[in-house]
């Protein structure tokens, strides 16, 4: 008995099969619309082209090059220039551990090396399942909440090993996660790259963005009656007078 099988759909010449690349080009030419030359689109459109494939994949690139005008040697050399753009299929969550100065001496090496352990992997490597990505950030921008980690780049303040390894076991186990600060649900690395290519998901305004920590030298200023020095003479604003 010959078994019949449904023909493969038509791949159209950049390496996506007609349907996606249809649905990439709509969303490509509202992200062109924003900018005032085409290829200033470039970043946002590899996020995109990040968001179907989980990776700037090869098809990605041709699909960036032949939306821009542009060459793929073009989109590789950005491509390769920014962190946020991985280049090999990556897992559903990045796990980045900050092990900068600050974070480091507040136990980042330790959360760093718990972390890698326990899930047998290093710096940019993927676990078998495909779930967790790890990387070894130079900085997280949040020296207020340190050690942090965060995943998909919302932040989890404040971790420890512990906490960072049971962060992990809940993200491999599809268990909810939330982050410290910033939205209710987690997104996967996916969706965030669709949010960072210009699209809304809706979760913009919840959760803390701002803390007691965040806010310290704020409150202290106010207390004191501390304020910024007043700028005078060559350093003063080009629309300001100077002092005669």
């Amino acid at each position: 008995m010959t078994v019949e099988h449904a023909p493969e759909p038509p791949v159209h010449r950049t390496g996506y099969d007609e349907a996606t690349r249809a649905r990439l080009a709509d969303e490509a030419a509202q992200i062109v619309a924003r900018y005032p030359q085409a290829r200033s689109a470039l970043l946002p459109i590899l996020h995109l082209v990040q968001s179907e494939d989980g990776y700037v994949s090869p098809r990605g690139i041709a699909f960036a090059a032949a939306t821009l005008g542009l060459t793929t040697a073009q989109v590789s050399a950005v491509a390769t220039f920014y962190t946020q753009f991985k280049r090999h299929p990556n897992g559903t969550y990045t796990v980045g551990v900050c092990t900068n100065t600050l974070c480091a001496i507040m136990g980042g090496d330790a959360i760093w090396d718990e972390v890698a352990d326990h899930l047998g992997i290093g710096h940019d490597e993927t676990t078998p399942d495909g779930l967790v990505t790890l990387e070894r950030i130079e900085c997280n921008a949040a020296c207020d909440y340190a050690p942090v980690v965060m995943v998909n780049w919302e932040f989890f303040d404040n971790q420890t090993p512990t906490s960072a390894v049971a962060l992990v076991d809940d993200l491999r186990a599809g268990r909810p996660v939330k982050p410290t600060r910033g939205p209710d649900q987690l997104a996967t690395f996916k969706e965030v790259s669709h949010v960072l290519a210009g699209f809304p998901d809706g979760h913009a305004n919840e959760g803390p963005s701002g803390g007691v920590p965040t806010m310290r030298g704020t409150v202290l200023a106010r207390e004191n009656g501390w304020a910024a020095p007043e700028l005078t003479g060559a350093a003063a604003p080009a629309d300001e007078p100077k002092e005669s």
